[in-house]
């Protein structure tokens, strides 16, 4: 392998041996099959090929790994999923965006709220890569408002019409089938939609300066028309999309920590061999303080996932804590990542090193599945019990929603 960390504080020791071996394959995958093409991808803004990406995941056990064995998946725990997103994301944040939104955003809303036939029919297809699926939730003027979604589906003898448009979906124009949120007469459900179904167009979203190297784009319905059985029957209201959301800020909490890291070690290796006023850039005071605080703040993003996870597979969990883990590690990442590149000074802006890419990257990471800022407010609202997403005047209590 051709990465190995500084394990600063002996986390390996909290491991178990089975979640090693995931690990270091994983990192070993990485590292030979794509980590030497993902700056060309980036440049280029031309996606990897992800069918062929997910067939070869898919015999690793990469997608869905959470997803038990009888659906075709690992039915490994949620810590080795976010080992599975740290090394993902220590190349790049589309390679762990692709990993969380077949596993978090696609297979775990039709394991928890589909049918039998429904789990029978997608998941080992899905967990194989045989599939590629996408999440429609975000539109074009509702982010963080998800429950001011425009999208709708209303029911008829046949099945259900759906109308409306999906924004910065990932996987949207490669997608086979799509788990798609709108609004019904009983509330906000869930649909499988699958390509090439009529009123159902897919498109891929270019000239993006973050996460290039993966497929970004639009869904658009206008009366699409699907069976009456593609509904997900146990989705009930917006809580369930976001259980889903939950689920995958898990996995960035711990894939972000994998871009620190790649940045630590990009920077830490670049200022020992540079060499300024007759000595390494690394000799310097300055540079050791940056250094420092940036192995301080990965080494607490790692126990902070890792704590998280060990509450996930105990089912103790909390939607504030996750909201807690991905707002304080995707900072932090981003700090690495910005400290990083300056340490590198004019070569900081090539794509020969990773720091800018980590760096524009993670800006958009801070931003969806939740931006600080609503995080910031979920936890708020935790530790006070007052809501302040309506602004002060509202004065309504309770723990309820995201």
């Amino acid at each position: 392998m051709g990465f190995t960390w500084l394990d600063y504080y002996d986390l390996d020791e909290l491991f178990s041996e089975e979640e090693k071996m995931t690990r270091n394959e994983v990192r070993e995958f990485m590292e030979q099959e794509i980590k030497p093409h993902i700056v060309d991808a980036f440049h280029h803004e031309k996606p990897f090929d992800v069918k062929k990406l997910a067939l070869k995941m898919g015999r690793l056990g990469i997608i869905g790994a959470f997803v038990p064995h009888e659906y075709g998946a690992a039915g490994t725990n949620y810590v080795t999923y976010g080992l599975i997103c740290q090394e993902a994301e220590r190349v790049d944040s589309a390679l762990r965006s692709l990993i969380v939104v077949e596993s978090a955003l696609v297979m775990y809303p039709i394991l928890n709220f589909g049918s039998e036939a429904q789990k029978r029919r997608w998941l080992p297809l899905l967990a194989r890569g045989e599939v590629i699926g996408c999440f429609g939730l975000t539109e074009p003027n509702h982010g963080s408002d998800i429950a001011s979604m425009e999208t709708v589906a209303k029911r008829d003898s046949d099945g259900w019409i759906i109308n409306g448009t999906k924004q910065w979906i990932s996987e949207a124009a490669v997608a086979d089938m799509a788990v798609v949120w709108a609004r019904t007469d009983k509330g906000i459900r869930g649909f499988i939609v699958e390509r090439g179904t009529e009123g159902f167009s897919q498109s891929f979203q270019s000239r993006k300066g973050s996460m290039r190297a993966g497929d970004v784009g639009e869904l658009a319905f206008s009366d699409c028309r699907i069976p009456a059985d593609n509904i997900l029957p146990e989705s009930k209201g917006i809580g369930s999309a976001f259980s889903c959301l939950n689920i995958a800020r898990y996995g960035i909490s711990w894939g972000v920590v994998g871009a620190a890291m790649d940045c630590y070690e990009t920077a830490l290796n670049y200022t020992k061999e540079r060499i300024q006023f007759n000595a390494p850039l690394a000799s310097f005071q300055l540079v050791q303080e940056k250094l420092v605080k940036m192995l301080i703040e990965i080494t607490k993003g790692q126990l902070l996932s890792y704590r998280l996870g060990r509450l996930m597979d105990e089912g103790k969990a909390r939607p504030p804590q996750i909201s807690m883990a991905k707002k304080s590690n995707v900072a932090m990442a981003r700090s690495c990542a910005m400290t990083a590149r300056v340490l590198l000074g004019a070569n900081g802006i090539s794509l020969d090193y990773s720091p800018i890419r980590h760096m524009v990257n993670l800006d958009a990471v801070y931003t969806y599945e939740g931006t600080d800022d609503m995080h910031m407010l979920i936890v708020g609202r935790d530790i006070t019990g007052f809501s302040a997403f309506e602004g002060p005047k509202s004065h309504k209590t309770g723990n309820k929603g995201a």
